[in-house]
């Protein structure tokens, strides 16, 4: 198991997405999410975010009924136990499909890419009250290069989130099972992209940035 503990103060089947193709070029720069919006006593277990949902969906009382917080602490876990692929087919069997870092320990690399996101998603909240949030990986599966030279896919990444009152170390809500989904591009888009400094790394660590703080803007005052 991989485990990150960082102070913040401190530092329809994905396969048939793989047809999309140029739509999902297309629409590559939007945030999927889609989840509920309810008072922390009472969370939703689960949320599914997608770019444009990422951007969209959010209430129009959010900003004042919006828990002020600050996160004091980031602790990210890849369990050991999530099998990993290298295999170069479309859609390869495994819950770390990850190729925008060179080969090596996928669980450390994903584990960091949540660490860098998270941090840099929540560094100017500063809010009275203290949270502390648990991360664990669920899944995080990428696209290869045969995929990603030909007709693009999706960025599928789940993980459990769960926020703490640093204070008491209790929990503001139940345990979330959030689900991002990115549209990655694939072919002369994804070239072009990492020609312009937007590699995979890049486009899923900023969306994973947007995804936390959309999550923590579910969270409101009592």
């Amino acid at each position: 198991m991989v485990t990150l503990n960082f102070d913040a103060q401190r530092c329809g089947k994905l396969a048939a997405a793989l047809m999309l193709g140029s739509t999902l070029a297309a629409c590559s720069n939007m945030p999927d999410l889609a989840s509920r919006n309810t008072p922390f006593e009472a969370a939703a277990p689960a949320s599914v975010l997608t770019p444009a949902t990422v951007a969209q969906d959010q209430p129009a009382t959010a900003a004042a009924a919006q828990l002020p917080m600050t996160v004091t602490a980031i602790n990210v876990t890849v369990p050991r136990a999530l099998s990993v692929s290298e295999a170069n087919s479309y859609y390869p069997k495994g819950d770390i499909v990850w190729r925008g870092d060179p080969i090596g320990d996928r669980h450390a690399q994903v584990a960091q890419i949540f660490d860098t996101a998270f941090h840099a998603g929540t560094a100017d909240m500063s809010g009275a009250t203290g949270v502390i949030l648990d991360v664990e990986v669920v899944r995080f599966h990428s696209v290869t290069e045969k995929t990603r030279y030909s007709v693009g896919g999706v960025h599928n990444m789940v993980f459990k989130l769960t926020v703490r009152r640093a204070s008491t170390g209790a929990a503001l809500a139940p345990t979330r099972l959030v689900e991002a989904n990115l549209p990655a591009l694939g072919g002369r888009a994804a070239i072009e992209a990492d020609r312009n400094g937007q590699t995979q790394k890049v486009r899923v660590t900023d969306y994973l940035s947007q995804a936390i703080r959309h999550e923590l803007a579910r969270f409101v005052s009592a």
